[in-house]
């Protein structure tokens, strides 16, 4: 598959999305830079929500953000059981996960803790 990239610039796909992510009081917010360990995207983030209704809330915001700031949104995978949503924004990956997921999974420590 070749991936599409967002018409936007990755600081402003950022920046959406993170805003996104705070309006819906995600916690832990954690970006990722990925650059240099990937050549399908260029930044992870990854968050916590409290709930399954969180974690699905947090998502339809990110959509809805991203789509309105004119970004792309190549898919998303998880929302049926709401533990753990990935958003695909192509430059972008959002991983929306509920605490005990994501200390299990430890996605920073796979990526290398490469803080933005």
């Amino acid at each position: 598959m070749i991936r599409q990239h967002n018409a936007l610039d990755v600081e402003t796909l950022q920046a959406i999305i993170i805003d996104a992510l705070e309006d819906v009081k995600a916690q832990d917010i954690t970006i990722l830079n990925t650059e240099q360990l990937s050549g399908e995207f260029d930044r992870v983030i990854i968050a916590t929500g409290s709930s399954n209704r969180q974690t699905r809330a947090l998502a339809k915001n990110v959509h809805e953000k991203v789509k309105a700031g004119g970004g792309d949104i190549l898919a998303t995978e998880g929302e049926d059981s709401g533990e753990w949503v990935l958003v695909d924004c192509a430059d972008i990956i959002v991983h929306l996960m509920q605490a005990p997921i994501r200390a299990y999974y430890n996605l920073e420590e796979l990526w290398d803790g490469r803080n933005v």
